[in-house]
């Protein structure tokens, strides 16, 4: 068992309120740091679906809900799916996944939601597990509430660590980034990962993200990631979630993205920081592709060609004149590894598509000012255009 299960199994383990598991109607798979909390319920999903060979007895529910009337239907949903037969008599298995109504927030605080709330905890409390094996999974909640308390009393409780909004709950963070190292054959001292974690702004997936790229940099020349490594090729993501956000974006990534915005607008913070971040990415993006179609510079697994890089500057510095500090309206003023970082791989959007994405960073601009109210649901609605 890896240092990461062993963390995971403790700490669950210890807050398990049930001696023995095999009585637990359900399984309930929470904790501060939604990401972790998927990453641990993908695991018992796939624990608790192993011995159900019948896809069609497989059952996930998205328990993402924006509005009252949309937990009522997901429970509704969640109950005809604990309710019917498997096929050919089956045992079957239900994951209620994410919900999003458990949280301390106008949601998760309204009347409706709380009878909902209610529905469900009746709906669990007739669940036969010989014959429907269930799963829920909720990240952000507020455990004062009366449904989450009954969750963890009452099911197997498992909890997936993180840090919380005081700071509680860093070795946790600690323990996947070690396994993390392990599994990519890689090391990190304690100073460098002290480091990477500010830089990041303890955020989960962006940990394991940034050191799957430095473990991908230092290929063959090399095995620890240290912490003048990090310093030279990790940005500063800062204090606001829009860096998360332009990170799941540009990978394309739609429920990482919409987790993102959803996790940033739950904070408080405003769309335009989100906005910017966006275009100058995308603008430096649009440098890169023009460049790599035009033959000026050579893209491949190890980044951009540095020769082909600087004769491209030298060719074209009358372009940018005025603009020889650092700025996403010059490419040539960015460092040329995180340049290389950017185009992943050579697998760049067609131009087309990235310059349809200033346009409609633009139209999102013009929405959040005509209707500032609706911020989260403009920039929704402008990741689901651009990525599918």
């Amino acid at each position: 068992m890896n240092c990461l299960r062993k963390s995971l199994f403790k700490r669950s383990l210890a807050r398990m309120l049930h001696g023995d598991m095999s009585t637990a109607r359900f399984t309930y798979v929470s904790g501060p740091d939604d990401y972790l909390a998927l990453r641990l319920a993908k695991k018992a999903w796939a624990d608790l679906s192993a011995d159900v060979e019948d896809d069609f007895s497989k059952e996930v529910i998205s328990g993402h809900a924006g509005k009252v009337e949309e937990v009522g239907q997901i429970v509704n949903r969640f109950r005809e799916a604990t309710q019917t037969l498997g096929l050919f008599g089956g045992r079957r298995v239900v994951w209620l996944k994410g919900c999003s109504f458990l949280a301390d927030n106008p949601l998760g605080r309204a009347e409706g939601t709380q009878q909902a709330c209610e529905d469900l905890r009746e709906i669990l409390e007739t669940v036969l597990p010989e014959d429907v094996g269930v799963l829920v999974s909720a990240s952000p909640v507020d455990r004062r509430k009366r449904l989450p308390k009954w969750l963890e009393k009452e099911g197997e409780y498992l909890v997936a660590g993180g840090v919380d909004a005081k700071g509680n709950g860093m070795e946790t963070l600690v323990a996947i980034m070690m396994d993390e190292c392990e599994s990519l054959g890689v090391t990190i001292g304690n100073q460098a990962l002290e480091i990477l974690i500010n830089k990041v702004n303890a955020n989960s997936r962006l940990l394991l993200e940034e050191a799957r790229k430095l473990a991908t940099y230092l290929g063959d020349e090399g095995n620890e990631i240290t912490a003048k490594l990090i310093e030279e090729l990790v940005p500063n993501f800062g204090e606001g979630d829009f860096f998360e956000t332009t990170e799941a974006f540009f990978s394309r990534n739609l429920r990482w993205t919409l987790d993102a915005l959803r996790r940033h607008f739950f904070a408080g913070h405003d769309a335009r920081p989100v906005i910017a971040s966006l275009q100058n990415r995308n603008r430096l993006l649009i440098q890169l592709k023009a460049l790599s179609d035009g033959g000026e510079i050579q893209v491949g697994g190890r980044g951009i060609a540095k020769p082909g890089f600087e004769r491209a500057a030298s060719k074209f510095s009358d372009r940018y004149d005025g603009l020889s500090e650092k700025s996403g309206y010059n490419v040539f003023t960015q460092n040329l590894w995180y340049m290389g970082k950017l185009v992943g791989e050579g697998k760049m959007p067609p131009l087309k598509r990235l310059i349809d994405h200033q346009q409609e960073f633009i139209r999102a601009f013009e929405e959040i000012v005509e209707r500032p109210n609706e911020q989260e649901e403009a920039l929704r609605s402008m990741a689901i255009r651009c990525l599918t």
